[in-house]
């Protein structure tokens, strides 16, 4: 269930510091977040899918202590990154609904 490279360029673009940021705490929290969702909506179409079910957990941890990380060094960027990621998340949502209404 990985991104496929438009999809992860799109999220760097959007969350990165400075150009070819891509590695700062933001950016990887916001792969993680989409990565994450991808692999909610596969799961939920496959229950029984213990293997993916096991790499989500593993990935939620690691968004954790990364945002645990970010909120401890600049509280400031920390609720930037909160509020950018609900916004990307109501958008997805808004979008989703519009397919699934037609």
């Amino acid at each position: 269930m990985a991104l496929t490279p438009e999809e992860k360029k799109k999220v760097i673009e959007r969350f990165a510091r400075e150009k070819g940021d891509t590695g700062s705490p933001e950016v990887q929290i916001a792969l993680l977040s989409s990565q994450i969702e991808k692999l909610v909506s596969h799961l939920k179409s496959h229950p029984k899918d213990v293997h993916s079910r096991r790499g989500l957990l593993s990935m939620i941890a690691k968004r954790r202590r990364l945002l645990v990380y970010l909120k401890r060094k600049d509280e400031a960027r920390y609720l930037s990154l909160l509020d950018k990621l609900k916004a990307e998340k109501k958008d997805l949502i808004d979008e989703n609904s519009k397919k699934n209404s037609k």
